[in-house]
Order: structure tokens, then sequence, then C-alpha cells
């Protein structure tokens, strides 16, 4: 983490379109996002592959998108609503 920005300093967050991410990329960025997220389901179980295929579709639908902090130099997926900051 880069420590060395000041809040008026912090270079913006970059949305990073997912197609432009190699599939094993992409596939990369979306599982890290499924186990660190730890979602619940409710009552049924749901397999890490299908936890994964949604948030593709996700991304494929504009609902999320890839979101890059050059301060922290990390990843994350967001949410559309959560997304028009960073565009």
């Amino acid at each position: 983490m880069n420590d060395a920005y000041t809040d008026d300093e912090r270079p913006p967050p970059i949305v990073v379109p997912h197609q432009e991410l190699s599939v094993d990329a992409l596939r990369g960025v979306v599982e890290s996002f499924v186990l660190r997220e730890g979602t619940d389901y409710g009552d049924r179980d749901v397999s890490f592959d299908t936890k994964v295929a949604q948030v593709i579709r996700q991304l494929e639908r504009g609902e999320a998108g890839i979101v890059f902090d050059a301060a922290t130099e990390t990843i994350d997926i967001v949410v559309k609503r959560n997304l028009r900051g960073h565009e």
C-alpha cells in the first residue's frame, strides 16, 4: 500500500472495462472478489463457480464494474450505483 499520498493528492480510482482484461485475468479478479466478499445466499448453498459466473454476468450487463485504486494498488468490483463517482 502506498501511504505517500495525502487526501488531496490521492489519484481517483480508475474504472477498468472488464472487456479489456484477458479471460484469465478477469476470472482471477472475480474469484478474488467472491472469496473476499463471503457472500451469503440464505438457506441454499451456491457453488463457488456459480458465484463467479453470476458476478461475470453482472459485469457483462453493466450492473457492476471493476475499479482500480492506484493509491492503495487494489482492485475491487462495485455495483453500478457505487461506480458513478469513478467514471
